[in-house]
């Protein structure tokens, strides 16, 4: 039967795809970012995962102000890179696991959760970008090695799903894949944030400290973490820290008590702070 083995969470810069994709991982600004995921990239290829569930926000390329579904199951045979006003990042095109996508989609929604189903998406850097710190380097001529099944998440128009609902909607999502007949080893992924504000008076607001007790609480204590509310979010965060609820829907795919094997946490980029945690379940 499938299995889900690691839950991983990871800031989805844009600069870093941009870091990445014009050679500038070893100046001295970046080089810190990078070295943080040293660790991950021979992790992952130690613990290679048939199927990464990829847990991400579309930041207005799938999706605008005409259609914002809360939760959207990309359901496609693949996913190509998204036009974000430059071009398409130069990486490879996703993949998917039409069958697993599916089993998850009925048992989801019979389990009473509301999915979009997407038969046809472009994919921004909320979803390259984690791949490309995970998986390293691939030309778009390359393959990810992995088969991809995301899950956007609305973060952008208010109002946003609540910690606890994404955390129940992970429960839901370990259900079906622990459902599903074939043997898969499954990584699940929740990407975004951390504290960052991008507009407006707070605009570069960064509150490590939150952030470092946020990832504490998300290790060791999910039930608190779930509890966390829209406003605390909004007031500690910035506008944009609200895309740490997408960390919540890895967390509650995963056993209560976990081991945590890396932690990276690294400010600044860009904007904003970058987050990492790899956590094993140990069933």
């Amino acid at each position: 039967m499938a299995r889900i083995t690691a839950g991983i969470a990871s800031s989805h810069v844009p600069a870093i795809g941009v870091a990445m994709d014009t050679g500038l991982t070893d100046q001295p600004y970046w080089k810190p970012v990078f070295d943080g995921y040293e660790y991950s990239r021979k992790w992952t290829a130690e613990n290679k995962p048939d199927v990464v569930f990829l847990v991400y926000n579309d930041h207005c390329t799938a999706f605008d102000a005409s259609v914002i579904p809360t939760f959207a199951l990309g359901a496609a045979a693949e996913f190509k890179p998204a036009d974000e006003g430059w071009g398409p990042r130069p990486v490879p095109v996703v993949k998917n696991h039409q069958k697993l996508a599916s089993h998850i989609a009925q048992t989801v929604i019979l389990d009473e959760f509301d999915l979009t189903i997407m038969n046809e998406m472009e994919v921004d850097h909320g979803l390259t970008v984690p791949l490309s710190l995970m998986f390293g380097d691939r030309s778009p001529d390359d393959d990810w090695g992995v088969q991809v099944v995301p899950l956007a998440v609305n973060v952008v128009q208010y109002p946003a799903p609540t910690a606890n609902r994404c955390y129940m909607l992970g429960q839901a999502i370990r259900r079906a894949i622990d459902s599903y007949p074939e043997d898969l080893n499954v990584h699940i992924y929740g990407t975004g944030g951390m504290s960052h504000q991008l507009q407006a008076e707070r605009a570069g607001l960064i509150n490590a400290d939150w952030d470092l007790a946020f990832m504490d609480k998300l290790v060791n204590d999910p039930e608190a973490a779930r509890r966390i509310s829209h406003l605390e979010f909004l007031r500690e965060t910035g506008s944009e820290g609200i895309e740490m609820v997408m960390w919540l829907v890895m967390r509650g795919a995963l056993d209560h008590n976990v081991t945590e094997v890396h932690r990276h946490y690294h400010v600044p980029a860009s904007n904003t702070a970058v987050g990492h945690l790899i956590l094993e379940n140990h069933t």
